[in-house]
């Protein structure tokens, strides 16, 4: 009887113990996203592209700040070389990197593109990982204890990875796009590091979660649908 009952309690247990800030936090608490009405339009010149990117960011900035109490627009800077200052890595092409705000490389391949729709994957992926760090969820999230298991370890990870896809799907999901067809455009746009040690970060396989995740953000329009941190073990594999 005494078995049963602490089986049960178990199976009744959050996934990740003792990180409210994770587990229970505010941001799960918010209606959906508002829809993204500001003209999005890019042309294919440095320039306009520069101004494209300014805009989308200050429009998705506009939506999300009413969910998020801490929110602060990401600034956004343009990069003169194809290296991350927050990863050191060397890129072949367009790249997003998060150091204190959005530092952002445009190549030949987003100022030429005319169909904007795998760039704003990658930005509504910046965005997702901008909400998690104002909503304190990040820092939880490198708080969580580990004891040098790697297998926990990297169950934490891909819990935040995707809660990221997730918020990915209702930022996307904001913007007003659709596709017959996501999954490929997940990483349609990722980056190309140089190095090809680094492929497996950026390039790596959208999997089956990861891509559920997404949906569900997508299809519900709102951060209620990605607490990844309560969800059970076979939902983050």
């Amino acid at each position: 009887m005494i078995t049963s009952i602490v089986t049960a309690l178990a199976l009744l247990a959050d996934p990740v113990q003792g990180a409210p800030e994770l587990t229970h936090n505010a941001l799960y608490k918010q209606g959906k996203l508002a829809k993204v009405t500001c003209s999005l339009k890019k042309g294919t010149s440095k320039a306009s592209t520069e101004k494209y990117v300014k805009n989308l960011v200050a429009c998705l900035s506009k939506s999300w700040k009413p969910l998020v109490p801490e929110w602060e627009e990401p600034r956004v800077r343009f990069l003169k070389e194809p290296k991350g200052n927050a990863t050191g890595v060397e890129f072949k092409d367009s790249f997003i990197d998060r150091f204190y705000g959005l530092d952002v490389y445009l190549a030949n391949d987003w100022i030429k593109a005319k169909d904007d729709l795998a760039i704003q994957v990658q930005f509504a992926d910046a965005f997702a990982r901008v909400v998690m760090d104002r909503a304190g969820i990040t820092l939880g999230y490198r708080a969580l204890p580990n004891d040098g298991d790697e297998k926990l370890l990297q169950e934490h990870r891909r819990r935040f990875d995707y809660q990221v896809a997730c918020l990915t799907g209702v930022t996307m999901k904001a913007l007003g796009r659709t596709s017959k067809n996501w999954k490929p455009l997940l990483r349609a746009e990722a980056p190309h590091p140089v190095e090809e040690r680094y492929h497996r970060i950026w390039q790596a396989k959208v999997t089956k979660n990861e891509f559920a995740w997404f949906t569900q953000g997508y299809r519900a329009g709102s951060p209620k649908a990605c607490n990844t941190w309560k969800a059970s073990e076979s939902r983050v594999s």
